[in-house]
């Protein structure tokens, strides 16, 4: 386990009914190939030491102490650290019990009974086993306790374990409520849940709306090859979520592996953020320990980690048009209150301006739309053509006004002759007091183009283009801002989606510098580092508090490692800068949120503008 990250695995084992020597075997068998594949949780399915389906053998004695020698066994063969569950009928006082057993380091750990027994159906269990009781009691057989049981991790505080199991989960009040109350992370789910037209996907919801609910970790291992299909057949279905999110899955009927990382500082960060109550049961505490290594000997992850955390998934144009929806919406929303009979947006022919441009004509058509482009020392032939073609394609009114003979008085007035950030700055401002003075004049709002990623990086020129009247893009990060022009250029067709290609293709930059040879001289990405870099660390620093070394490795995840020098770099600028801007966060115009990372001062990011970074 290393940088909080654990890898789990659900796993269905081709038993036989009524044998549990040969289910042991084959259990301990699939441990060893576990453990050498770097699992450190492994989830079997419920009863798989006897069968689920073992029915009135269950009464017979041979079975019982067969099951009792095969625990006894298959804990033995557990390693240090990894911890395993298994399922198993255990006796206790005269009474039979469905229990998950937990096991590490050669011995049983603790033993935690199934508390929902189903009688309905094809389902008897009431006919075998006795209901968990609440408490905690001695099982002399294996010297563990037996009840209410977590498992918690000596070796990351973080990482604590709850079991229920099968039946459990799809009671009104499951028993895993308690056990994230009392703090499990990760809730495994030991099941024997039988096929149906349709079960595959309701079995999926109740997991991911668990581990969501919850905010944990849900490991659901099911049975599968082996069980009797005398009335029922099952399919070894095993699903791994987290926080609301499937992130491993084995098909029904097919190899019954599930295996990934589970993200436990994730966990404990969407806690402390969201919270939980306090639980109400008492429950024993068993400890086990993991190594510091993370997935084997090589260290890399099973799980993917996506570039592009603020993306939609691949083809999920619906979701392109809600954030759309959202932004033009609110944008109305506020034309509307303050009664304003214009938008006036500064367009300069990149990507910012082109999203904000588009949703104004979303929101209030384009009839009550004035573009503004403000050509000045570093604008290039190339932009100037793209907001042209930009606001021609979409019928919107275009005012062009040279500002170089403007901000050169200016810079004459100050006594300013150097191209330094004072020269940067005063085009910026000069534009932003243009774009407020032709909205007065036309009874409008300025609406603001500057982007959520800018705003981390500090990417803006105070008073200048980080102000406006309300800004549509403050909760879009540029990797989303990219993605939202191609799909509205796509949407309108034409001369509008010519004019976005034309712009996705344009160098990044603030033009603030004169160009070289005609081109684009400033360059922001060779400035700051990649924006796919710093929109993942803004999302798992922002979001979850990710420190350094944890962003470097996911980042080294997710881009390769050839990129490691591109990862530094974004890295250096991103914790050089973030702190230091927040005294322009501070005082944000009004602006939509859109995801769940959002910098508005008034809501979601609240820190003090003279923080050291400590990072």
């Amino acid at each position: 386990m290393k940088f909080g990250m654990v890898r789990a695995a659900a796993v269905t084992p081709s038993i036989r009914v009524n044998n549990p020597e040969h289910n042991q075997a084959v259990i301990v068998a699939q441990i060893k190939k576990l453990a050498a594949a770097g699992v450190e949780i492994a989830v079997f399915p419920e009863l798989c030491i006897t069968g689920y389906t073992a029915a009135d053998l269950f009464f017979t004695r041979a079975l019982i102490d067969g099951a009792a020698d095969a625990v006894q066994k298959t804990a033995a063969a557990v390693p240090e650290n990894m911890l395993v569950f298994f399922g198993a009928p255990i006796e206790l006082d005269g009474r039979l019990y469905n229990c998950a057993v937990g096991a590490s380091g050669g011995k049983v750990l603790g033993i935690v009974p199934k508390t929902e027994l189903p009688e309905y159906g094809e389902f008897y269990e009431k006919r075998y086993f006795t209901p968990a009781f609440d408490g905690v009691a001695h099982s002399a057989r294996f010297d563990a306790p037996m009840g209410n049981v977590i498992f918690e991790c000596l070796s990351y505080a973080g990482l604590k374990v709850g079991c229920e199991i099968c039946e459990d989960m799809w009671a009104d009040v499951p028993p895993s409520v308690e056990l994230a109350r009392a703090g499990a992370t990760v809730i495994v789910n030991l099941s024997a849940s039988d096929e149906a037209v349709g079960k595959a996907e309701y079995r999926r919801l109740l997991v991911s709306s668990a581990s969501g609910r919850m905010k944990c970790a849900y490991v659901y291992a099911d049975a599968g090859q082996g069980e009797s299909v005398t009335d029922t057949v099952f399919s070894g279905h095993n699903i791994i979520a987290e926080n609301g999110t499937v992130i491993a899955e084995s098909a029904p009927f097919a190899d019954g592996l599930a295996v990934s990382e589970i993200d436990v500082e994730k966990l404990i960060s969407e806690r402390r953020r969201l919270g939980l109550k306090m639980p109400v049961k008492q429950f024993a505490r068993v400890g086990f320990s993991l190594g510091g290594a993370l997935g084997g000997k090589d260290g890399g992850l099973v799980r993917r980690i996506e570039k592009y955390p603020f993306l939609p998934s691949e083809g999920n144009v619906d979701r392109a048009e809600l954030i759309l929806k959202m932004q033009s919406e609110a944008l109305r929303s506020r034309f509307d209150a303050i009664g304003c009979n214009t938008a006036v947006i500064g367009v300069s022919g990149g990507l910012d301006s082109a999203l904000a441009l588009m949703v104004c004509v979303r929101a209030v058509g384009k009839d009550r739309v004035t573009a503004v482009t403000m050509p000045c020392f570093g604008t290039t032939a190339k932009t100037k053509s793209n907001a042209d073609m930009l606001c021609s394609a979409l019928g919107v009114r275009l005012v062009s006004i040279d500002i170089k003979n403007t901000v050169s008085a200016h810079l004459a007035d100050i006594s300013h002759d150097k191209k330094d950030v004072t020269y940067e700055n005063a085009q910026a401002r000069m534009r932003t007091m243009i774009l407020f003075d032709l909205a007065n004049k036309t009874g409008g709002m300025v609406v603001g183009t500057g982007d959520l990623s800018e705003l981390a990086l500090g990417f803006a020129t105070y008073n200048g283009d980080h102000m406006s009247s309300y800004g549509v893009n403050a909760g879009v990060p540029k990797t989303l801002v990219k993605y939202l022009v191609r799909c509205e250029g796509e949407r309108l067709g034409g001369d509008a989606q010519k004019a976005a290609e034309a712009i996705l293709g344009t160098d990044i930059s603030p033009e603030l510098l004169p160009p070289d040879n005609g081109n684009i001289a400033q360059k922001t990405e060779d400035i700051l580092g990649g924006y796919e870099y710093h929109d993942f660390i803004i999302y798992y620093y922002c979001r979850y508090g990710f420190g350094r070394d944890k962003l470097r490795f996911l980042m080294t995840q997710a881009f390769g490692n050839e990129n490691s020098a591109a990862i530094q770099k974004a890295l250096d600028q991103f914790f050089k800068r973030f702190n230091r801007s927040q005294f322009k966060r501070s005082c944000l115009p009004d602006g939509v949120k859109i995801g769940t990372v959002s910098f508005s001062p008034r809501s979601d990011w609240r820190m003090p503008s003279d923080a050291d970074c400590i990072e």
